[in-house]
C-alpha cells in the first residue's frame, strides 16, 4: 500500500484530507472540482468492512465481490486511477453521466461534479453489486444517482444521450451502444485492451467514431456479459503463461515450452529504456506476431524468465520461438539500454525484428502521448493495416507523432 500522511490517524475525515493532499502531490488531482469532490465524499462509507488506512490508500483497490476461485469480479478502484480517469473526463456542472460498472463511490464523485443540475446512473450486471451501491450511496446522501441493473454493453439507452459515458471495467471492445448514446460532442473514459494492454483512453466523439484526447496506464477486472474479452492463453509451464487476443497467432505450448529450455540469446539495441508504458503500447500495435507473456515470481527468481514478465510483458513469437523485451543499466544511453531475450531455433530472426522496434521507438517517438487513437465502427478494411487492431464492433487503429 502506499502510505499517506495521517495515515495513523484514526479519524476519516483528517485520511481523507490527506488522501486529497498526496493526489495532488502525485498529479493525480489536476483541478479543484475533482478536489473538492474527493474531499466532499466519504470514501470509507463506500467499503464499511475494510479498514480505514486501506480505504483511503492511493493505490490499493477494496474488493467488493469475488467469484468460487476467490478472483475479484469487483472492486472499489484505486483512488489514484479514479482521480486521473475524472480528470481526463472533465465533468462539468449540469452534465448527464454514465457509469459502466457499479460501486458507489465513483458515482458519488461524479454526482459532485455535475451537481443538483445535473444527472448521474450508474449500471452493472450483477445485483449484489448494484444493491450494495444503492445502499452505499443512500447511506452516504447520494440517493439522486440512479442505479440500474443491467449488462452495459447496452448502455442505458432511456438516459441517453450522455455527456460523459465513463466505464470502470476493462473493456475489450467498444459497443455499437456507447457510441450512439453519447451526445453529439461527447466524451467516453473507457479502460480498453488492445493485445492484453489496457489503458484508460479518453474518446472525444468523431462522427460516427470515437478520437483519443488522452490516454494513461489503468489496470481494472475485466467486463462480464456480453462484453467480455475473448483471450487464449496457453500454460506453458508452472508460473509461465502465454495470452493473446489475436486469432492470427498460434500459441503452440509444448514447442513454446521447449524453446525456454533452450539457451538464452541476450541482444542490446543501443537505444534508451525510458517511459515503458509508452513503449508497450507501441509495441503492441507494431508486432507482428503479439502475445503477451507472463511469469509467477518464482519463475522470475529462478532465473529462467526476466523480471518484466511478472505483470505481464510484449512478447514475439513465432511456432517455436519466443522473444520479448529486457532492459539493463548503461549510462551512455541516459540510464537503461533496451534488449531482447529470446529463445528457441528462431531466436535470432525474432530478436532482430524485435530490437528494430525498439530502435525505432527511440528514435521516433520517445516522449508522452505520441499516439493518437482512434475507434472506427463497422466492418475492417482489408488488408488490415499496420498500427490496427481488429475487434468484434469495428477497429482501433494508432498514429504515431
Amino acid at each position: 500500500m502506499t502510505a499517506i500522511e495521517g495515515s495513523t490517524v484514526r479519524d476519516p475525515a483528517a485520511l481523507r484530507a490527506a488522501m486529497v493532499r498526496a493526489l495532488r502531490d502525485q498529479d493525480a488531482i489536476l483541478s479543484e472540482s475533482v478536489a473538492a469532490a474527493f474531499a466532499a465524499v466519504p470514501r470509507h462509507r463506500f467499503a464499511p468492512d475494510a479498514p480505514l488506512e486501506l480505504a483511503y490508500d492511493l493505490h490499493s483497490t477494496v474488493p467488493v465481490k469475488k467469484d468460487e476461485h476467490g478472483l475479484d469480479t469487483s472492486v472499489m478502484s484505486a483512488a489514484h486511477l479514479q482521480a486521473v480517469m475524472l480528470e481526463q473526463a472533465d465533468i462539468e456542472p449540469g452534465m448527464k453521466v454514465l457509469e459502466i460498472g457499479s460501486n458507489g463511490y465513483n458515482a458519488a464523485l461524479i454526482q459532485e461534479l455535475v451537481g443538483s443540475d445535473g444527472a448521474v446512473t450508474t449500471v452493472d450486471i450483477d445485483r449484489d453489486v448494484v444493491d450494495r451501491a444503492r445502499l452505499c450511496l443512500d447511506d452516504a446522501g447520494y440517493g439522486q444517482v440512479k442505479t440500474v441493473l443491467a449488462d452495459g454493453e447496452a448502455g442505458v439507452p432511456d438516459g441517453a444521450p450522455y455527456d460523459r459515458i465513463i466505464v470502470t471495467a476493462a473493456a475489450w471492445d467498444i459497443p455499437p451502444s456507447w457510441i450512439s448514446e453519447l451526445a453529439e460532442k461527447g466524451r467516453l473514459v473507457v479502460p480498453l485492451t488492445v493485445r492484453g494492454t489496457t489503458r484508460s483512453i479518453a474518446f472525444d466523439r468523431d462522427g460516427d467514431g470515437l478520437v483519443s484526447r488522452s490516454y494513461r496506464m489503468a489496470r481494472f477486472v475485466p467486463m462480464q456479459g456480453e462484453g467480455a474479452a475473448k483471450e487464449r492463453k496457453a500454460l506453458l509451464r508452472d508460473g509461465v503463461a502465454l495470452q493473446t487476443d489475436d486469432a492470427r497467432v498460434h500459441l503452440n505450448a509444448e514447442a513454446l515450452n521447449h524453446a525456454l529450455d533452450t539457451p538464452r540469446l541476450e541482444s542490446w539495441s543501443g537505444a534508451a529504456y525510458d517511459l515503458p508504458d509508452e513503449l508497450e503500447l507501441y509495441l503492441t500495435f507494431r508486432l507482428p506476431s503479439p502475445a503477451r507473456l507472463h511469469a509467477s515470481k518464482a519463475v522470475v527468481e529462478s532465473g529462467l524468465v526476466e523480471a518484466a514478465a511478472v505483470l505481464g510483458v510484449p512478447a514475439l513469437v513465432s511456432e517455436d520461438s519466443i522473444a520479448y523485451r529486457t532492459r539493463r543499466k548503461n549510462g551512455e544511453t541516459g540510464g537503461f539500454e533496451s534488449g531482447v531475450v529470446a529463445h528457441g531455433p528462431h531466436a535470432e530472426v525474432l530478436a532482430d525484428q524485435y530490437l528494430d522496434l525498439l530502435r525505432r521507438w527511440a528514435q521516433d517517438h520517445r516522449r508522452r502521448g505520441a499516439a493518437t487513437i482512434r475507434y472506427v465502427p463497422g466492418p475492417a478494411p482489408s488488408p488490415l493495416p499496420q498500427d490496427t487492431v481488429l475487434k468484434r464492433h469495428g477497429i482501433v487503429a494508432v498514429s504515431w507523432h
